[in-house]
Parts: structure tokens; C-alpha cells; sequence
């Protein structure tokens, strides 16, 4: 343990805390309400990846599409980690002394803020490829979006890792 959680965040988790450690299904359902999401938003996310990766330099109507399919996907995305948050909310409430001194814990949060940082990022360099027309003119920007791709595809796996270990360490 890091440190104790303060007094006062114990006491007010302690009504759920208490709801949540006496019902199998309020756990199944939080749980799920915390899963299903990083399992569509993330398997999303890392789909485009993927796709991202095998675009040609060459393929400039591949390159528009693919664009475009970025810009939707990050309603999805965004959407499914705003409700995995929430329901992360709901599960650290449900443990806050146990949560709250885990360091693995509080290393996944950092690499959820790292994930949200990438994925500003990637908005960034996909608003700007759109502005500059995805005629291959923008070599440095696809690139660079590559990299992003990368690093979310390494993001998304290691948040899973820390919430797996989370579950058998913590």
C-alpha cells in the first residue's frame, strides 16, 4: 500500500462500498458496464491502428477513406472510455482502501491520461491531414500518425495488463 486513502473518501464509498460487496449482480453488472466498453472502444481503436500501419504511401483515396473512418471511430471511442470511467469510479468505490494504495493502480490511471494525451494528438494530426488533402503531400504528418498508431497499440494492451494485475495484485 502507497498510502491510506483519507478517512472522509472511506466513509463516503462506504454506502456502495457495502451495496456493491453485497450483490452478485450490481458486481456483474458494474463489471460489465466497465469492460464491454474498452472491449468495443478499445478493439475500435485498435482495429484503425492496425489499419492505420498497413496504408501505402501511394494509396491517396485509401488514405481519405481511412481519414474519415478515423474521425467517426472517436465518438466510439471516446464514449466507451467515458463509461469504463465511470464505472471504474463505481468499482474504486467499492474498494477505496484497497484501490487507493495499489500502484498498479494508480500507474493504469497514468497510462489512461497517456492513451487521452495520443489520442488528442492523433486528432491533431488527422485535422491537419484533412486540411492538407491526403494526396500523399503530407508524408511527415502520415508518418507521425503511424508513430501514434503505434503507441496507442502498445497503450491500449499494457492499460489491459495493469487491469488484469490490478485484479490478482492489488
Amino acid at each position: 500500500m502507497l498510502v491510506a486513502p483519507p478517512q472522509l473518501l472511506v466513509d463516503v464509498a462506504a454506502p456502495w462500498a457495502s451495496l456493491y460487496g453485497d450483490s452478485n449482480l450490481l458486481a456483474t453488472i458494474v463489471t460489465f458496464l466497465h469492460i464491454a466498453p474498452i472491449v468495443v472502444g478499445g478493439g475500435l481503436a485498435i482495429a484503425l491502428d492496425r489499419a492505420t500501419l498497413r496504408l501505402r504511401h501511394d494509396e491517396s483515396g485509401a488514405r481519405a477513406r481511412h481519414l474519415a473512418d478515423l474521425g467517426a471511430a472517436h465518438r466510439v471511442v471516446l464514449g466507451g472510455l467515458a463509461l469504463s470511467f465511470v464505472s471504474g469510479l463505481a468499482l474504486f468505490a467499492a474498494d477505496v482502501e484497497t484501490y487507493f494504495g495499489s500502484w498498479i493502480f494508480w500507474l493504469k490511471m497514468g497510462f489512461i491520461a497517456v492513451l487521452l494525451a495520443n489520442g488528442a494528438r492523433m486528432n491533431g494530426i488527422e485535422r491537419s491531414l484533412r486540411s492538407a488533402g491526403s494526396d500523399g503531400t503530407s508524408d511527415t504528418s502520415w508518418r507521425r500518425l503511424r508513430g501514434i498508431a503505434v503507441t496507442s497499440l502498445v497503450l491500449w494492451l499494457t492499460i489491459t495488463l495493469a487491469g488484469v494485475a490490478l485484479l490478482n495484485f492489488a
